[in-house]
């Protein structure tokens, strides 16, 4: 032996009072103190403006909170990990060292080829919990799911909610379970095989328990949700650096596979590095010396491929994002939707034509927007595997006024020929929990949030949005009313029924053949070809010497591929064969060999 130590995991970032060491930036303030079980102990300021103090018998369980200035209202900790009695009161000091993982043997996955789930804890099961949803772990091993994307855990005000009105980035809501919950999980899906990645949000704060500004200049400008995030301004370097820090600490200490990175285009920054590419740097890091893979998975409105690029390409260095253009083309397509945004997505040409080069608006009009959108994608240089494709996601759906999903609109036929189109093109598949069997209980906007006047004023600015829609405002679930978040709850009986055990038997055989057959899941766009009739009804996806044959029409027809098949491999009904012609019945699906 050398005398050597290697520790598995690094410790925490320090400050957070583990070992009775208190941190917190505040650069304006005068005077800072940290509460410390009933207790008040003077701060230091040191030349960066951050704030320190040690307390001596302070450790793993003690409550902290910060007085600011001579305010008596105790804040909690920005950088906290716990927060037990909700947003608006103490955090709790947290040791990362003290759960014990057993999950040594795990060496990640890489996102290209994976198929990804995506979760929301509180209505996967009806307990809303990290810990019951261990328990579905083997229905999503059984599914062949090699990714689950957790939608974000950070805490907000309240027990329900979709987790984008987070206050505390770190911290885990503790109403599903807390911070030991969240790693109870992860282990368990890497003795699973399964990787996990979680949804953050650096783009805004929510309503309700927000005192972030408080400490300092962490905002400036506006965006959709609210103040922007200060990242190019006087004082954004510390900004930066929470954000960047705490992303890392997620994929660290939580031992998480990745992270979903919500809105990245409401990131304002003019830096020459963006915080993007910064951030993509410093995760590539991480990863090679954990010895795993890493992915940065971004959502962006731009359309813009640099967001996939390698930095060295000046891109920013994101493993993959979001293709909504992709799911808009394939909703047009099997619902006939063609309303708000939808209307660009109306055409027969546009689902074959979006399928071969990801982005509908890649430079040309985009009519809900009143201007030119996007940039091109090269086919030739990136790889499908870059974009996720989807038929459902949490805002796909959680944006219609009801909340309904495809299932409760759509045949068996054509929710199968769906997933057909979305597991056998070149893109990173993924799912939206439910969506596997066809799922029909609602997933609607829903809240919990404590202050009497904000559950008033979501309540009222929600019925008022959709019915300026021309919804009744009848039909728009109150999305403060408990009973709104438990009719979201996953009703896994459904899995059980004659139409719901057809679809979940369909989507395990499609994940299962795309594993199996290697051309399924081949990235290459340029290699990636899609043939449809005149009226774009009729596809045929070629990959390789597979031939994915979809009827989305409701009448039987024949389809003559360019040789005749040896080998059926895969069908949602029972075509007939005659040379290279395939007469097959209405919404449906078939993979052949030729």
């Amino acid at each position: 032996m050398n005398g050597l130590a290697t520790q598995a995991n690094p410790p925490a970032t320090p400050g957070r009072g583990v070992h009775g060491d208190f941190t917190v930036w505040a650069p304006e303030a005068r005077r800072v103190r940290v509460r410390v079980g009933g207790v008040d102990h003077p701060m230091e300021r040191d030349e960066r403006g951050r704030w320190h103090a040690t307390v001596d018998g302070a450790g793993p369980g003690s409550d902290y909170a910060y007085l600011l200035d001579e305010g008596e209202r105790p804040l909690p900790d920005p950088r906290s990990l716990r927060q037990p009695r909700g947003v608006h009161s103490a955090s709790r000091v947290y040791d990362h060292d003290e759960f014990v993982w057993a999950d040594g043997h795990w060496n990640g996955r890489p996102l290209a080829g994976g198929v990804v789930y995506e979760l929301h804890v509180g209505t996967f099961t009806p307990e809303g919990t990290l810990t019951a949803a261990v328990d579905r772990i083997d229905h999503l091993v059984d599914l062949g799911v090699t990714h689950v994307e957790l939608m974000p855990l950070n805490a907000f005000d309240g027990t329900h909610g979709w987790g984008y009105d987070g206050v505390l980035w770190s911290a885990v809501h503790e109403p599903y379970g807390g911070p030991d919950a969240l790693k109870g999980f992860v282990d368990t899906c890497h003795r699973h095989g399964i990787a996990v990645l979680l949804d953050v949000v650096y783009n805004h704060l929510g309503p309700s328990g927000a005192y972030l500004p408080r400490f300092g200049p962490y905002f400036s400008g506006e965006n959709a949700w609210g103040p922007s995030l200060n990242l190019d301004g006087p004082h954004s370097d510390p900004v930066r650096a929470l954000v960047i820090e705490g992303a890392l600490d997620w994929l660290r200490h939580y031992h998480l596979d990745g992270l979903r990175l919500d809105a990245v285009h409401a990131l304002r920054d003019d830096r020459a590095v963006p915080i993007l590419a910064e951030l993509s740097a410093e995760v590539d890091a991480l990863a090679t010396g954990l010895g795993r893979p890493l992915s940065l998975i971004a959502e962006s409105d731009r359309n813009d491929p640099r967001t996939v690029l390698p930095r060295e390409a000046g891109g920013m260095g994101m493993t993959a994002q979001w293709s909504d253009d992709l799911h808009h083309a394939l909703h047009v397509a099997l619902t006939g939707e063609d309303h708000g945004y939808y209307a660009d997505f109306a055409g027969p040409r546009v689902l074959p034509d979006v399928l071969r080069k990801v982005f509908l608006h890649d430079g040309g009009p985009s009519s809900f927007r009143g201007r030119r959108h996007g940039a091109p994608v090269d086919t030739h240089l990136i790889p499908g595997s870059r974009f996720l494709g989807y038929l459902s996601t949490h805002d796909q759906i959680g944006n219609r006024a009801r909340g309904d999903r495809m299932g409760e609109h759509l045949s068996p036929g054509l929710l199968t020929c769906g997933a057909a189109i979305v597991f056998c093109s070149p893109y990173t598949p993924m799912i939206f929990m439910g969506e596997e069997w066809g799922a029909t209980t609602p997933w609607p906007f829903f809240a919990s949030f404590t202050d009497p006047d904000l559950v008033e004023g979501v309540r009222t600015g929600r019925r008022r949005e959709f019915a300026a829609l021309g919804w009744d405002e009848e039909e728009i679930p109150d999305p403060m009313d408990p009973a709104t978040r438990d009719a979201a709850v996953l009703d896994w009986s459904e899995a059980d029924r004659e139409a719901g055990r057809l679809i979940l038997d369909t989507y395990r055989s499609l994940i299962a053949l795309r594993r199996a057959e290697p051309e399924l899941s081949d990235p290459r766009l340029d290699r990636f070809r899609v043939d449809a009739d005149r009226e774009g009804r009729r596809l045929v996806l070629t990959r390789g010497s597979l031939r994915v044959v979809c009827n989305l029409s409701e009448e039987q027809t024949v389809v003559e591929l360019d040789a005749a098949p040896r080998e059926l491999l895969l069908a949602n009904g029972y075509p007939r064969i005659d040379g290279a012609a395939l007469d097959v019945p209405g919404e449906f699906f078939a993979i052949v060999r030729v």
